[in-house]
């Protein structure tokens, strides 16, 4: 059985910039629903389970695609872990919002979300993301965490959970030439990188494609201590 990730550099989903990301995610919800509605699950851990997020993603999936939108709600202990284990089981996809991607891993870790999430990929569900939901699959991210709690103003390298080698940077439009030194200093060998309305596909942790609704993707390696890019 494959296992999906869709990882997005990005983008509006409220404003609906990732449309056409969103569209072809649908398209794989259809299909792993044989031809049924589909039932995709929101994880908006990362922004504290925002509701108006949660809103915009219905308002997507639901109102454009015929999608049922569920929402898992950890952050304030409306749900216990067994009732989101039992929205995991029923969901064909799992969409993890963006915000602060450490608070996230730490929140579901916590929890035991995370093993929950991870069950969920192995057995093949489709793994979708933006931001923080995109960059949490890798070893290693580039993540606004010291700036985001006020004790920093750079953007730094964390652990992942390790579902995909290598490095993972959203908005790459925005961050290359900060990221570019942060990855020649940290002696990661290779890294992908997404700007915003752009998603890359991977299929059981390779690279399968790349899926724009307007933004680009990249491939960097390092050689002899310099950074090359290839878009994908």
């Amino acid at each position: 059985m494959e296992k999906r990730i869709i990882a997005i550099g990005g983008g509006e989903i409220k404003n609906k910039t990732t449309l056409e990301i969103d569209r072809y995610v649908a398209s794989l919800i259809k299909e792993k629903a044989c031809g049924g509605r589909g039932n995709a699950l929101f994880i908006g851990t990362a922004s504290h389970d925002s509701m108006p997020y949660f809103n915009s993603f219905r308002k997507t999936y639901t109102s454009v695609f015929d999608i049922k939108a569920e929402v898992a709600l950890i952050v304030y202990g409306e749900m216990n872990v067994e009732k989101i284990a039992g929205k995991i089981d029923a969901a064909d996809c799992i969409y993890v919002g963006g915000g602060d991607t450490v608070y996230m891993l730490e929140k579901w870790k916590e929890t035991g979300l995370d093993k929950l999430i991870l069950s969920a990929y192995e057995k093949g569900k489709i793994i979708c993301g933006l931001s923080a939901g995109a960059i949490c699959w890798f070893n290693d991210i580039y993540t606004d965490y010291e700036i985001m709690r006020g004790v920093g103003g750079e953007y730094v390298m964390k652990k992942g959970l390790g579902v995909i080698d290598g490095c993972m940077c959203p908005h790459f439009n925005e961050r290359e030439k900060d990221f570019i030194p942060a990855l020649i200093n940290s002696g990661i060998k290779t890294a992908y990188a997404a700007e915003n309305d752009c998603a890359i596909e991977f299929i059981d942790g390779k690279y399968s494609k790349t899926v724009s609704a307007g933004g680009k993707a990249y491939f960097i390696t390092m050689e002899n201590g310099r950074a090359e890019k290839k878009e994908l």
